[in-house]
Protein backbone atom coordinates (compact mmCIF):
# COMPACT_ATOMS: atom_id res chain seq x y z
CA UNK A 1 0.00 0.00 0.00
CA UNK A 2 1.46 3.34 -1.04
CA UNK A 3 2.27 5.71 1.77
CA UNK A 4 3.15 9.42 1.87
CA UNK A 5 6.88 9.91 2.25
CA UNK A 6 8.38 12.61 4.40
CA UNK A 7 11.33 12.70 2.04
CA UNK A 8 9.92 13.29 -1.51
CA UNK A 9 12.24 12.95 -4.48
CA UNK A 10 11.18 16.28 -6.02
CA UNK A 11 10.29 19.72 -4.78
CA UNK A 12 6.66 20.29 -3.82
CA UNK A 13 4.53 21.98 -6.49
CA UNK A 14 4.29 25.76 -6.35
CA UNK A 15 2.25 28.32 -8.21
CA UNK A 16 3.90 29.79 -11.33
CA UNK A 17 5.75 33.06 -10.92
CA UNK A 18 3.56 36.06 -11.67
CA UNK A 19 4.50 39.52 -12.78
CA UNK A 20 4.50 41.93 -9.91
CA UNK A 21 1.97 44.72 -9.84
CA UNK A 22 4.61 47.42 -10.14
CA UNK A 23 5.93 45.92 -13.38
CA UNK A 24 2.40 45.84 -14.78
CA UNK A 25 2.08 49.51 -13.78
CA UNK A 26 5.43 50.21 -15.46
CA UNK A 27 4.25 48.71 -18.72
CA UNK A 28 0.95 50.57 -18.47
CA UNK A 29 2.80 53.85 -17.94
CA UNK A 30 4.97 53.26 -20.99
CA UNK A 31 1.90 52.41 -23.08
CA UNK A 32 0.32 55.69 -22.02
CA UNK A 33 3.51 57.60 -22.85
CA UNK A 34 3.51 56.08 -26.35
CA UNK A 35 -0.20 56.86 -26.75
CA UNK A 36 0.47 60.47 -25.77
CA UNK A 37 3.30 60.71 -28.31
CA UNK A 38 1.07 59.34 -31.09
CA UNK A 39 -1.81 61.68 -30.26
CA UNK A 40 0.03 64.85 -29.12
CA UNK A 41 -1.37 67.04 -31.98
CA UNK A 42 -4.89 66.06 -30.92
CA UNK A 43 -4.16 66.97 -27.30
CA UNK A 44 -3.08 70.44 -28.47
CA UNK A 45 -6.25 70.89 -30.54
CA UNK A 46 -8.58 69.57 -27.86
CA UNK A 47 -7.06 70.82 -24.62
CA UNK A 48 -4.57 73.51 -25.59
CA UNK A 49 -0.80 73.88 -25.41
CA UNK A 50 -0.45 74.50 -21.62
CA UNK A 51 -2.29 71.34 -20.54
CA UNK A 52 -0.52 69.27 -23.21
CA UNK A 53 2.84 70.53 -21.98
CA UNK A 54 1.91 69.70 -18.37
CA UNK A 55 0.88 66.14 -19.29
CA UNK A 56 4.08 65.67 -21.29
CA UNK A 57 6.18 66.94 -18.41
CA UNK A 58 4.46 64.60 -15.95
CA UNK A 59 5.10 61.64 -18.27
CA UNK A 60 8.81 62.41 -18.58
CA UNK A 61 9.18 63.00 -14.84
CA UNK A 62 7.34 59.76 -14.05
CA UNK A 63 9.55 57.80 -16.44
CA UNK A 64 12.68 59.31 -14.90
CA UNK A 65 11.55 58.23 -11.42
CA UNK A 66 10.81 54.71 -12.64
CA UNK A 67 14.20 54.35 -14.30
CA UNK A 68 15.92 55.65 -11.15
CA UNK A 69 14.05 53.14 -8.98
CA UNK A 70 14.40 50.11 -11.26
CA UNK A 71 18.00 50.85 -12.28
CA UNK A 72 18.01 48.53 -15.32
CA UNK A 73 21.33 47.13 -16.64
CA UNK A 74 22.57 49.88 -18.89
CA UNK A 75 25.61 50.40 -21.11
CA UNK A 76 26.39 54.07 -21.61
CA UNK A 77 28.68 53.34 -24.54
CA UNK A 78 25.73 51.83 -26.39
CA UNK A 79 23.55 54.93 -26.35
CA UNK A 80 22.62 56.41 -29.77
CA UNK A 81 25.51 58.90 -29.65
CA UNK A 82 25.33 59.70 -33.37
CA UNK A 83 21.81 61.03 -32.89
CA UNK A 84 23.20 62.76 -29.80
CA UNK A 85 25.54 64.86 -31.96
CA UNK A 86 22.52 66.16 -33.87
CA UNK A 87 20.78 67.00 -30.59
CA UNK A 88 23.92 68.79 -29.39
CA UNK A 89 24.13 70.85 -32.58
CA UNK A 90 20.45 71.76 -32.27
CA UNK A 91 21.12 72.92 -28.71
CA UNK A 92 24.15 74.97 -29.74
CA UNK A 93 22.04 76.74 -32.37
CA UNK A 94 20.25 78.59 -29.56
CA UNK A 95 23.35 80.79 -29.32
CA UNK A 96 22.88 82.26 -32.81
CA UNK A 97 19.14 81.62 -33.25
CA UNK A 98 16.95 84.38 -34.62
CA UNK A 99 14.10 82.96 -32.51
CA UNK A 100 15.77 81.94 -29.24
CA UNK A 101 12.62 81.31 -27.23
CA UNK A 102 11.28 78.92 -29.87
CA UNK A 103 14.69 77.24 -30.18
CA UNK A 104 14.99 76.70 -26.43
CA UNK A 105 11.45 75.36 -26.00
CA UNK A 106 11.51 73.03 -28.99
CA UNK A 107 15.00 71.80 -28.09
CA UNK A 108 13.73 70.84 -24.63
CA UNK A 109 10.91 68.98 -26.37
CA UNK A 110 13.49 67.13 -28.49
CA UNK A 111 15.55 66.21 -25.41
CA UNK A 112 12.45 65.04 -23.51
CA UNK A 113 11.35 62.88 -26.44
CA UNK A 114 14.85 61.41 -26.69
CA UNK A 115 14.93 60.58 -23.00
CA UNK A 116 11.51 58.92 -23.16
CA UNK A 117 12.63 56.71 -26.04
CA UNK A 118 15.76 55.63 -24.15
CA UNK A 119 13.75 55.04 -20.97
CA UNK A 120 11.29 52.70 -22.70
CA UNK A 121 14.15 50.82 -24.37
CA UNK A 122 15.96 50.35 -21.06
CA UNK A 123 13.11 48.99 -18.92
CA UNK A 124 11.18 46.84 -21.41
CA UNK A 125 12.27 43.75 -23.31
CA UNK A 126 11.88 43.45 -27.08
CA UNK A 127 8.62 41.53 -26.78
CA UNK A 128 7.25 44.03 -24.28
CA UNK A 129 8.22 46.94 -26.54
CA UNK A 130 6.33 45.47 -29.49
CA UNK A 131 3.30 44.76 -27.31
CA UNK A 132 3.41 48.24 -25.76
CA UNK A 133 3.57 49.94 -29.16
CA UNK A 134 0.73 47.71 -30.38
CA UNK A 135 -1.40 48.52 -27.33
CA UNK A 136 -0.87 52.27 -27.76
CA UNK A 137 -1.66 52.09 -31.49
CA UNK A 138 -4.77 50.06 -30.77
CA UNK A 139 -6.06 52.82 -28.51
CA UNK A 140 -5.30 55.43 -31.20
CA UNK A 141 -7.10 53.50 -33.94
CA UNK A 142 -10.07 52.57 -31.77
CA UNK A 143 -10.57 56.07 -30.36
CA UNK A 144 -10.14 57.68 -33.79
CA UNK A 145 -12.85 55.55 -35.41
CA UNK A 146 -15.14 55.95 -32.40
CA UNK A 147 -14.62 59.72 -32.31
CA UNK A 148 -15.37 60.09 -36.03
CA UNK A 149 -18.58 58.07 -35.67
CA UNK A 150 -19.73 60.00 -32.59
CA UNK A 151 -18.98 63.40 -34.14
CA UNK A 152 -20.78 62.44 -37.35
CA UNK A 153 -23.78 61.25 -35.33
CA UNK A 154 -23.99 63.95 -32.65
CA UNK A 155 -22.56 67.02 -34.44
CA UNK A 156 -23.32 66.18 -38.05
CA UNK A 157 -20.20 67.97 -39.21
CA UNK A 158 -16.66 68.84 -38.14
CA UNK A 159 -15.64 69.29 -34.52
CA UNK A 160 -13.22 72.17 -34.12
CA UNK A 161 -10.38 72.79 -31.68
CA UNK A 162 -11.47 73.37 -28.11
CA UNK A 163 -14.60 71.23 -28.72
CA UNK A 164 -16.17 74.02 -30.76
CA UNK A 165 -18.96 73.06 -33.18
CA UNK A 166 -19.29 76.44 -34.89
CA UNK A 167 -16.95 77.19 -37.78
CA UNK A 168 -17.49 80.90 -37.21
CA UNK A 169 -15.41 80.68 -34.03
CA UNK A 170 -12.28 80.53 -36.21
CA UNK A 171 -10.82 77.44 -34.54
CA UNK A 172 -9.01 74.90 -36.74
CA UNK A 173 -10.74 71.63 -37.55
CA UNK A 174 -10.02 68.74 -35.16
CA UNK A 175 -12.29 65.80 -36.08
CA UNK A 176 -13.86 65.83 -39.53
CA UNK A 177 -17.05 63.89 -38.70
CA UNK A 178 -17.30 62.93 -42.37
CA UNK A 179 -16.78 59.20 -42.03
CA UNK A 180 -20.22 58.45 -43.51
CA UNK A 181 -20.00 61.18 -46.17
CA UNK A 182 -16.85 59.93 -47.91
CA UNK A 183 -14.65 62.68 -46.46
CA UNK A 184 -11.13 62.08 -45.17
CA UNK A 185 -11.05 61.35 -41.46
CA UNK A 186 -8.76 63.12 -38.99
CA UNK A 187 -9.24 60.86 -35.97
CA UNK A 188 -8.28 62.07 -32.51
CA UNK A 189 -4.96 63.27 -33.97
CA UNK A 190 -6.61 66.02 -36.01
CA UNK A 191 -4.66 65.41 -39.21
CA UNK A 192 -5.44 62.80 -41.91
CA UNK A 193 -1.82 62.55 -43.07
CA UNK A 194 -0.54 61.81 -39.57
CA UNK A 195 -3.43 59.42 -38.95
CA UNK A 196 -2.64 57.57 -42.18
CA UNK A 197 0.99 57.05 -41.18
CA UNK A 198 -0.01 55.85 -37.72
CA UNK A 199 -2.54 53.46 -39.27
CA UNK A 200 0.20 52.05 -41.51
CA UNK A 201 2.48 51.63 -38.50
CA UNK A 202 -0.38 49.87 -36.68
CA UNK A 203 -0.80 47.41 -39.55
CA UNK A 204 2.94 46.67 -39.37
CA UNK A 205 3.02 46.15 -35.61
CA UNK A 206 -0.11 43.99 -35.44
CA UNK A 207 1.04 41.91 -38.42
CA UNK A 208 4.42 41.35 -36.71
CA UNK A 209 2.67 40.25 -33.53
CA UNK A 210 0.46 37.93 -35.60
CA UNK A 211 3.51 36.43 -37.36
CA UNK A 212 5.24 35.99 -33.99
CA UNK A 213 2.39 33.59 -33.10
CA UNK A 214 0.95 35.58 -30.24
CA UNK A 215 -1.87 33.79 -28.43
CA UNK A 216 -4.52 36.42 -29.26
CA UNK A 217 -4.32 35.99 -33.03
CA UNK A 218 -8.04 36.46 -33.67
CA UNK A 219 -8.03 39.88 -32.03
CA UNK A 220 -4.81 40.76 -33.83
CA UNK A 221 -6.54 39.95 -37.11
CA UNK A 222 -9.40 42.27 -36.14
CA UNK A 223 -6.95 45.08 -35.30
CA UNK A 224 -5.14 44.59 -38.61
CA UNK A 225 -8.46 45.03 -40.40
CA UNK A 226 -9.42 48.14 -38.40
CA UNK A 227 -5.98 49.68 -38.99
CA UNK A 228 -6.19 48.99 -42.73
CA UNK A 229 -9.68 50.56 -42.76
CA UNK A 230 -8.32 53.65 -41.01
CA UNK A 231 -5.47 53.83 -43.55
CA UNK A 232 -8.00 53.84 -46.40
CA UNK A 233 -10.34 56.37 -44.75
CA UNK A 234 -7.47 58.77 -44.00
CA UNK A 235 -6.70 58.80 -47.74
CA UNK A 236 -3.14 60.08 -47.26
CA UNK A 237 -1.00 59.95 -50.39
CA UNK A 238 2.14 60.00 -48.23
CA UNK A 239 0.87 56.96 -46.32
CA UNK A 240 0.10 55.11 -49.55
CA UNK A 241 3.58 55.80 -50.90
CA UNK A 242 5.02 54.68 -47.56
CA UNK A 243 2.96 51.47 -47.84
CA UNK A 244 4.62 50.73 -51.18
CA UNK A 245 8.02 51.45 -49.63
CA UNK A 246 7.31 49.15 -46.68
CA UNK A 247 6.20 46.37 -49.05
CA UNK A 248 9.45 46.75 -51.01
CA UNK A 249 11.59 46.65 -47.88
CA UNK A 250 9.72 43.66 -46.45
CA UNK A 251 10.05 41.70 -49.69
CA UNK A 252 13.77 42.42 -49.86
CA UNK A 253 14.33 41.42 -46.23
CA UNK A 254 12.52 38.11 -46.72
CA UNK A 255 14.56 37.43 -49.86
CA UNK A 256 17.76 38.27 -47.99
CA UNK A 257 16.86 35.73 -45.35
CA UNK A 258 16.76 32.97 -47.99
CA UNK A 259 20.38 33.57 -49.03
CA UNK A 260 22.75 30.74 -48.14
CA UNK A 261 26.00 32.30 -49.35
CA UNK A 262 27.25 35.90 -48.92
CA UNK A 263 27.33 36.48 -52.68
CA UNK A 264 23.64 35.67 -53.08
CA UNK A 265 22.62 38.89 -51.38
CA UNK A 266 24.41 41.05 -53.93
CA UNK A 267 21.76 40.67 -56.61
CA UNK A 268 19.02 41.45 -54.11
CA UNK A 269 20.81 44.62 -53.05
CA UNK A 270 21.20 45.70 -56.67
CA UNK A 271 17.56 44.97 -57.46
CA UNK A 272 16.37 46.72 -54.29
CA UNK A 273 18.43 49.82 -55.08
CA UNK A 274 17.30 49.93 -58.72
CA UNK A 275 13.60 49.52 -57.93
CA UNK A 276 13.76 52.11 -55.15
CA UNK A 277 15.70 54.64 -57.25
CA UNK A 278 13.56 54.19 -60.38
CA UNK A 279 10.37 54.39 -58.32
CA UNK A 280 11.48 57.59 -56.58
CA UNK A 281 12.55 59.24 -59.86
CA UNK A 282 9.34 58.20 -61.61
CA UNK A 283 7.22 59.52 -58.76
CA UNK A 284 9.01 62.87 -58.87
CA UNK A 285 8.74 63.19 -62.67
CA UNK A 286 5.06 62.24 -62.78
CA UNK A 287 4.12 63.75 -59.44
CA UNK A 288 1.59 66.15 -60.96
CA UNK A 289 -0.41 63.48 -62.86
CA UNK A 290 -0.26 61.16 -59.84
CA UNK A 291 -1.50 63.80 -57.40
CA UNK A 292 -4.13 64.93 -59.92
CA UNK A 293 -5.43 61.38 -60.30
CA UNK A 294 -5.62 61.08 -56.51
CA UNK A 295 -7.29 64.50 -56.20
CA UNK A 296 -4.36 65.86 -54.18
CA UNK A 297 -3.06 68.54 -56.55
CA UNK A 298 -3.75 71.24 -53.96
CA UNK A 299 -1.61 69.39 -51.40
CA UNK A 300 1.28 69.18 -53.85
CA UNK A 301 1.03 72.85 -54.82
CA UNK A 302 0.86 73.88 -51.15
CA UNK A 303 4.01 71.91 -50.34
CA UNK A 304 5.92 73.34 -53.28
CA UNK A 305 4.86 76.83 -52.17
CA UNK A 306 6.10 76.13 -48.64
CA UNK A 307 9.39 74.61 -49.84
CA UNK A 308 10.10 77.60 -52.08
CA UNK A 309 9.50 80.09 -49.25
CA UNK A 310 11.58 78.13 -46.75
CA UNK A 311 14.49 77.53 -49.12
CA UNK A 312 14.59 81.22 -50.00
CA UNK A 313 14.91 82.08 -46.32
CA UNK A 314 17.38 79.25 -45.68
CA UNK A 315 19.85 80.91 -48.06
CA UNK A 316 20.49 83.62 -45.45
CA UNK A 317 22.23 81.11 -43.11
CA UNK A 318 23.08 78.21 -45.39
CA UNK A 319 25.98 76.77 -43.38
CA UNK A 320 24.67 76.74 -39.82
CA UNK A 321 21.01 77.67 -40.18
CA UNK A 322 18.89 80.24 -38.44
CA UNK A 323 18.21 78.23 -35.26
CA UNK A 324 16.41 75.05 -34.27
CA UNK A 325 12.60 75.30 -34.34
CA UNK A 326 10.63 72.07 -34.64
CA UNK A 327 7.78 72.89 -34.78
CA UNK A 328 7.62 76.60 -35.59
CA UNK A 329 5.77 78.11 -32.65
CA UNK A 330 2.97 80.19 -34.22
CA UNK A 331 3.12 82.97 -31.60
CA UNK A 332 6.81 83.71 -32.27
CA UNK A 333 7.15 86.95 -34.29
CA UNK A 334 9.67 85.23 -36.59
CA UNK A 335 6.99 82.78 -37.81
CA UNK A 336 3.73 84.55 -37.08
CA UNK A 337 1.81 85.07 -40.33
CA UNK A 338 4.89 84.03 -42.35
CA UNK A 339 3.22 81.27 -44.40
CA UNK A 340 -0.57 81.10 -44.25
CA UNK A 341 -2.54 78.63 -46.40
CA UNK A 342 -6.32 78.33 -46.41
CA UNK A 343 -6.47 80.62 -43.40
CA UNK A 344 -4.20 78.38 -41.28
CA UNK A 345 -0.70 79.28 -40.22
CA UNK A 346 1.92 76.76 -41.33
CA UNK A 347 4.11 75.45 -38.48
CA UNK A 348 6.54 73.24 -40.42
CA UNK A 349 8.24 73.03 -43.81
CA UNK A 350 6.51 69.73 -44.64
CA UNK A 351 9.87 68.09 -45.30
CA UNK A 352 12.47 67.02 -42.75
CA UNK A 353 15.38 67.93 -44.98
CA UNK A 354 14.09 71.33 -46.09
CA UNK A 355 13.24 72.19 -42.49
CA UNK A 356 16.63 71.17 -41.11
CA UNK A 357 18.47 73.03 -43.88
CA UNK A 358 16.51 76.12 -42.84
CA UNK A 359 17.02 75.58 -39.10
CA UNK A 360 20.49 74.03 -38.77
CA UNK A 361 22.07 74.52 -42.17
CA UNK A 362 24.22 72.11 -44.14
CA UNK A 363 25.90 70.95 -40.93
CA UNK A 364 22.53 69.96 -39.46
CA UNK A 365 21.51 68.11 -42.62
CA UNK A 366 24.78 66.14 -42.53
CA UNK A 367 24.41 65.22 -38.82
CA UNK A 368 20.77 64.20 -39.19
CA UNK A 369 21.56 62.19 -42.32
CA UNK A 370 24.35 60.41 -40.46
CA UNK A 371 21.96 59.61 -37.57
CA UNK A 372 19.36 58.18 -39.96
CA UNK A 373 22.05 56.20 -41.78
CA UNK A 374 23.22 54.63 -38.51
CA UNK A 375 19.65 53.71 -37.56
CA UNK A 376 18.85 52.26 -40.99
CA UNK A 377 22.14 50.33 -41.07
CA UNK A 378 21.65 48.69 -37.66
CA UNK A 379 17.96 47.98 -38.17
CA UNK A 380 18.61 46.44 -41.59
CA UNK A 381 21.15 43.91 -40.40
CA UNK A 382 19.12 43.32 -37.25
CA UNK A 383 16.39 42.08 -39.61
CA UNK A 384 18.35 40.22 -42.31
CA UNK A 385 21.10 38.52 -40.25
CA UNK A 386 20.38 35.26 -38.47
CA UNK A 387 20.73 35.64 -34.67
CA UNK A 388 24.18 34.38 -33.75
CA UNK A 389 26.50 34.94 -30.79
CA UNK A 390 28.39 31.64 -30.78
CA UNK A 391 29.24 28.82 -33.23
CA UNK A 392 25.62 27.86 -33.77
CA UNK A 393 24.40 29.24 -37.11
CA UNK A 394 20.92 27.71 -37.47
CA UNK A 395 18.85 29.70 -35.00
CA UNK A 396 15.44 30.72 -36.42
CA UNK A 397 14.60 34.29 -37.38
CA UNK A 398 12.16 36.26 -35.27
CA UNK A 399 9.34 38.31 -36.75
CA UNK A 400 10.01 40.95 -34.08
CA UNK A 401 13.29 41.91 -35.77
CA UNK A 402 11.30 43.33 -38.70
CA UNK A 403 9.91 46.24 -36.65
CA UNK A 404 12.95 48.58 -36.69
CA UNK A 405 13.67 48.34 -40.43
CA UNK A 406 10.00 48.71 -41.45
CA UNK A 407 9.65 51.66 -39.07
CA UNK A 408 12.73 53.21 -40.68
CA UNK A 409 11.06 52.87 -44.09
CA UNK A 410 7.94 54.64 -42.78
CA UNK A 411 9.95 57.50 -41.25
CA UNK A 412 12.13 58.03 -44.33
CA UNK A 413 9.15 58.27 -46.68
CA UNK A 414 7.20 60.45 -44.26
CA UNK A 415 10.21 62.74 -43.90
CA UNK A 416 10.02 63.66 -47.57
CA UNK A 417 6.63 65.35 -47.15
CA UNK A 418 6.34 66.00 -43.39
CA UNK A 419 8.57 67.25 -40.56
CA UNK A 420 6.79 64.91 -38.14
CA UNK A 421 9.69 62.39 -37.93
CA UNK A 422 11.69 65.06 -36.07
CA UNK A 423 9.20 65.35 -33.23
CA UNK A 424 6.79 63.26 -31.22
CA UNK A 425 6.45 59.57 -32.01
CA UNK A 426 8.68 59.66 -35.10
CA UNK A 427 11.79 60.75 -33.24
CA UNK A 428 10.88 58.69 -30.16
CA UNK A 429 10.61 55.45 -32.16
CA UNK A 430 13.90 56.11 -33.92
CA UNK A 431 15.68 56.62 -30.59
CA UNK A 432 13.80 53.79 -28.85
CA UNK A 433 14.47 51.14 -31.51
CA UNK A 434 17.99 52.33 -32.29
CA UNK A 435 18.93 52.32 -28.61
CA UNK A 436 17.36 48.90 -28.04
CA UNK A 437 19.28 47.35 -30.95
CA UNK A 438 22.54 48.62 -29.47
CA UNK A 439 21.68 47.53 -25.92
CA UNK A 440 20.16 44.15 -26.87
CA UNK A 441 21.22 43.09 -30.38
CA UNK A 442 19.61 39.64 -29.91
CA UNK A 443 16.00 39.12 -28.85
CA UNK A 444 15.86 37.20 -25.60
CA UNK A 445 19.62 37.37 -25.01
CA UNK A 446 21.73 39.75 -22.96
CA UNK A 447 21.33 41.25 -19.48
CA UNK A 448 18.50 43.60 -20.36
CA UNK A 449 16.52 40.74 -21.90
CA UNK A 450 17.09 37.90 -19.45
CA UNK A 451 17.20 39.44 -16.00
CA UNK A 452 14.15 38.19 -14.11
CA UNK A 453 14.36 41.35 -12.04
CA UNK A 454 13.39 43.34 -15.13
CA UNK A 455 10.69 40.88 -16.21
CA UNK A 456 9.09 40.76 -12.74
CA UNK A 457 9.68 44.40 -11.82
CA UNK A 458 12.06 43.66 -8.97
CA UNK A 459 14.62 46.24 -7.91
CA UNK A 460 18.07 45.73 -9.38
CA UNK A 461 21.02 46.01 -7.09
CA UNK A 462 23.99 47.97 -8.33
CA UNK A 463 26.65 45.60 -9.51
Amino acid sequence: MARFSRHPASAPPVAPERERTRHLLLRGWMVFSLFFAFTAPGWVLGFGVPLTAIVGGVIVAGSAIMVAVIRPPFQWRRLPWIAGTFILWAGLSIAWSGWRETSALTWLLLVATTFQGIAIASVLTWREIVRAIGAALGWVIGLSLAAEILVAWLVGGPLYAGFETDAAAGAPEWISGGIFAGARIDGVIGNPNLLGMIALLAVIVFAIEFAARESRRIMLGVWIGLSALTLVLAASVTAWIATAGVALVLTTVLLMRTARRPGERTRYYIGYALIGAVGAIALWIWRVPVFTALDRTADLLDRETIWTAVLDRAGDHLAIGGGFATPWLPWDPAFQDWIVLDGRQVTQAHSVWVDILFQLGVVGVFLLGFAYLAFVWRSWFFAVDRPRWDLRADRPYSALTLLPTLTAAVLLVQGLAETAPLMGWGWMLMILLGSKIKQSPHIGEGPAEQRLAIERGELLRAS
